[in-house]
């Protein structure tokens, strides 16, 4: 019931919904919605695929053999250990120059700092992006983040993660109250960061799929 209401209330929200064929691509883009925005497994996907697909069956709207069930994906490894971390982390170390303020040597910092605090804090992606900078409380070490069902909690970071925090915002040099930037100065999106991780880990030589999920679980 849950999975058609949320598609419902996310049609109400498109353009000229009034046709087969703009049912179908508002469903699409739903898919869309819930793998970039939501971050929502594959598994879960499948099975909105294959309630809504019914859905359409029931009330003959001729859509479903342009729908395919997307596959469902094998057991992510629930964590990395310690050397494993160590490497994501510090995989791109040697392209790092501490006097330099580029753009670029920017970037690796930021990245850096954000998979040092994915794997210390286990803050989620959606909580990272918009983490600002007032929510950390550099005496006690810790931030102030918003959980699920709109409750606060504070997670602990060490003088390492505030040391990186300092050298980030200093050579940053812009006026935001996020923490995390964009070279524009946009605040990042959760599928930037995905494809970073992707990234540092084919760097790091990883063979285990890396993703945030398995970064705050290590």
């Amino acid at each position: 019931k849950s999975i058609l209401t949320n598609f419902y209330n996310f049609l109400l929200k498109q353009k000229k919904v009034n046709s087969q064929k703009a049912i179908l691509r508002s469903f699409k883009k739903y898919l869309q919605y819930l793998k970039r925005d939501k971050e929502v497994s594959q598994n879960y996907l499948y099975l909105v695929t294959v309630v809504i697909k019914k859905f359409f069956e029931f009330s003959e709207i001729d859509v479903t053999d342009e729908i395919k069930a997307p596959k469902r994906t094998k057991s992510l490894p629930k964590s990395l250990n310690e050397q494993e971390v160590y490497d994501l982390i510090h995989a791109k170390d040697d392209d790092y120059d501490p006097e330099k303020s580029n753009p670029q040597n920017i970037s690796r910092l930021r990245n850096k700092l954000i998979l040092t605090l994915l794997y210390s804090t286990g803050l989620r992606v959606s909580q990272l992006t918009k983490l600002k900078i007032t929510a950390i409380d550099e005496e006690e070490r810790t931030r102030r983040v918003r959980g699920k069902g709109e409750k606060d909690r504070i997670v602990i970071f060490d003088d390492a993660t505030l040391n990186l925090i300092h050298e980030y915002l200093e050579k940053r040099n812009m006026d935001s109250e996020y923490l995390f930037l964009s070279q524009e100065g946009n605040t990042l999106s959760s599928r930037y960061i995905q494809m970073m991780i992707k990234d540092y880990a084919k760097d790091a030589k990883k063979k285990k799929k890396v993703t945030p999920h398995v970064m705050r679980h290590s």
